[in-house]
């Protein structure tokens, strides 16, 4: 009797006509766009389950600045090709900007503000940009107390930062550059600290490149309250269709990662 029930109501929602020309009413037509949909949605979390255990495979093109990869990138590189046996990678630490595209570059990790672009930038954090100098070329020489004093003293210039002869600065709420009497000049952070924390003079980088070496007092932050605004740390890739899934496995995970670090 229950059978038959439900064999009515499924007739009465295909409505049988007189001329035995069958079509759905308007409650049939929503039942069958219900049933669609739930296929619908059964096929597509199937298609995702067997993507998750699908093995990723291929090959990784990785750039960051040189230090900023070896602190916090490097241990998200071996992370990945742990998770990931069949990928691989080649990665390139610099500190001068390699063109995204000439390169064919998949991620790269920029610390600068972006210009609009094609690309997709996922912000993960920020770093200062520090004037520093060793506490014993302070004693000597005394803490500049404003940035018009930088020409007074000695200066170590680090060109893939700032330019060698002039730093800029915030004063009463407005960008101003000043002039710096440069003593060495070099393109690599490294060198610059290494100078700087010898005695030879001031330099600008940016915080997380001298991080241990504050936190060791073997170099000493000055005119904290003249700096410019911290610079943004972007996850940069292709976005859409074109962004491969060993591609966006590799970004989720640097993202997470690095927001950790730089908490």
């Amino acid at each position: 009797m229950r059978s038959q029930r439900s064999s009515s109501a499924w007739a009465r929602a295909c409505c049988i006509e007189p001329t035995r020309a069958v079509r759905l009413t308007d409650a049939g037509a929503s039942y069958l766009g219900h049933c669609k949909r739930i296929l619908a949605e059964v096929e597509a979390a199937e298609s995702l389950v067997a993507s998750s255990h699908r093995a990723l495979s291929g090959s990784l093109t990785i750039t960051a600045p040189l230090l900023f990869g070896r602190l916090h990138v490097a241990p998200v590189l071996t992370e990945f090709l742990k998770r990931h046996r069949h990928v691989s990678m080649r990665v390139m630490f610099a500190d001068h900007l390699l063109d995204f595209f000439e390169q064919n570059i998949d991620v790269a990790i920029r610390i600068a503000h972006l210009p609009d672009s094609s690309l997709r930038a996922i912000r993960v954090g920020t770093v200062r940009r520090v004037v520093c100098a060793s506490p014993a070329y302070l004693r000597v020489n005394g803490a500049p107390r404003h940035p018009r004093e930088l020409i007074e003293h000695e200066t170590l210039g680090f060109s893939g930062m700032v330019e060698p002869h002039a730093w800029s600065f915030t004063v009463d709420g407005r960008h101003e550059r000043f002039p710096v009497r440069p003593r060495l000049v070099v393109n690599n952070a490294d060198l610059a600290i290494a100078a700087a924390r010898s005695g030879q003079g001031l330099t600008k980088v940016l915080s997380y490149q001298v991080a241990d070496e504050i936190e060791h007092k073997r170099l000493r932050i000055v005119l904290a309250e003249y700096e410019l605004e911290p610079v943004p740390i972007h996850v940069v890739h292709v976005e859409g269709k074109n962004s491969s899934a060993r591609v966006r496995a590799f970004v989720g995970l640097a993202v997470e990662k690095l927001r950790l670090a730089l908490a």
